[in-house]
């Protein structure tokens, strides 16, 4: 076995030992019955928290609908039109929609949502992004899927820190990502199943002057042939006590996938993959009604030393739900092997909860030809702004601003980023 190899072994043992103790202290920690949601002490009062949805109907002299049924079968939408900047240049016009919803009993089941993110620049570029997070009937089962048809054109850096921050290259292509994972919860927060996972990449190429096998020196995924594709089976753990993901108040969140691609389904050689992440949030306060809170995420992701495409590397901003690396810009970081650590601060501003803010701070290390991993940090920080549009689901606007070396952005989201 090589030192590369111990490497990743020890890692891959690391994580999945970070991983159970995660689930461990927090069942220990948690110790209630299996349906008992845990954050149902930290539900807030929606009628004395105020959005831009109360705003309009007082504007529009609007009678407030009656209470939510017991069952909480409703759908809460949040739907938010904007234009920002896209990666390769130019401007895009987005509508971001997220619905939140309960298929079951509020005491017993957390709500699901389902965010839809179409982009056009009524060009070359459009995306049509869905992602879902949905909880059956007494949280059995967490149904998670992604799928996307995208026309991408952004930047990139190469592996590791080969090159420095004005040296990248545009890449363009179109990009389709089928996945799906069904688990079946075994005990409390604890879910296992499996997943299928398929990423097409079709017309790739370099819009810049060099090639992409030339710039990389990287051979898989990078030569003449204009497309890639990985598809494979993947098991799935996740230990989840979050009640309301698209803004959680109380609870944790891990999750391990390990994915492998045969070539016998499809993909263009034999690879596989390791991600973990991890989630705690600390509250502050204890009024159910106040958002005084540090969250703190964390991910490790690895390829080992197996054969996967360039555009398949774990890299920033390319996470599941592509809220990594707030102040870079996205791919600013790729290799085979990835750790990203952040922190945020969440506090509301006015005592209605309508406005509110976040201040953040990440760190990210990357396995490169030029670098170390552990031994090379990047440091991205910055702060936000919080808008509530829908109390009911807990969904913010949120307007965050982040700074690194030689980059500064902003991000414009519905719900939160961590």
């Amino acid at each position: 076995m090589t030192h590369y190899d111990r490497q990743h072994l020890f890692l891959y043992q690391l994580a999945t030992l970070t991983f159970l103790l995660v689930i461990f202290q927090s069942e220990l920690y948690a110790q209630r019955p299996v349906n008992e949601i845990e954050i149902t002490e930290h539900i807030a009062d929606t009628s004395k928290q105020r959005d831009l949805i109360d705003i309009g109907k007082e504007i529009l002299k609007i009678k407030p609908p009656q209470s939510v049924d017991s069952t909480g079968k409703k759908f809460y939408f949040s739907f938010l039109p904007f234009s920002t900047n896209v990666p390769g240049g130019g401007h895009a016009l987005i509508t971001s929609t997220t619905a939140g919803f309960y298929l079951g009993e509020r005491k017993s089941t957390y709500m699901s949502k389902v965010t839809f993110t179409p982009y056009t620049n009524f060009g070359k570029r459009f995306g049509l992004p869905i992602r879902s997070y949905v909880w059956l009937k007494d949280n059995t089962w967490v149904i998670d899927g992604d799928i996307r048809l995208l026309k991408y054109p952004h930047e990139t850096w190469g592996i590791g820190k080969e090159h420095h921050g004005d040296q990248q290259i545009n890449l363009d292509y179109t990009y389709f990502r089928l996945y799906q994972h069904a688990l079946k919860r075994i005990h409390g927060g604890l879910f296992m199943g499996i997943g299928y996972g398929l990423d097409y990449r079709m017309n790739i190429k370099s819009t810049s002057a060099i090639r992409l096998d030339e710039y990389t020196s990287y051979p898989y995924g990078t030569d003449l042939k204009d497309h890639t594709v990985s598809s494979g089976l993947s098991l799935n753990l996740i230990y989840d006590t979050r009640a309301n993901s698209i803004n959680t108040w109380s609870g944790n969140y891990a999750n391990l996938q390990f994915r492998l691609n045969p070539v016998f389904m499809g993909s263009d050689q034999n690879w596989k993959s390791l991600f973990l992440e991890i989630r705690r949030y600390h509250r502050l306060t204890q009024d159910p009604n106040k958002q005084n809170m540090i969250a703190v995420r964390s991910f490790f992701w690895t390829v080992f030393n197996s054969k996967a495409p360039y555009l398949d590397l774990p890299n920033l901003g390319w996470d599941p739900y592509n809220s990594s690396g707030r102040g870079f810009p996205v791919s600013r970081f790729r290799g085979k092997s990835l750790y990203y650590l952040e922190t945020e601060y969440r506090r509301d501003i006015s005592s209605d909860g309508l406005f509110g803010f976040v201040a953040f701070i990440n760190f990210t290390t990357v396995k490169g030809p030029k670098n170390s991993m552990f031994a090379d940090w990047n440091i991205g920080t910055g702060a936000g702004a919080r808008i509530k549009f829908n109390k009911n689901s807990g969904t913010n606007i949120g307007i965050d601003y982040g700074v690194s070396t030689k980059h500064r952005g902003e991000r414009l989201t519905q719900g939160e980023v961590i």
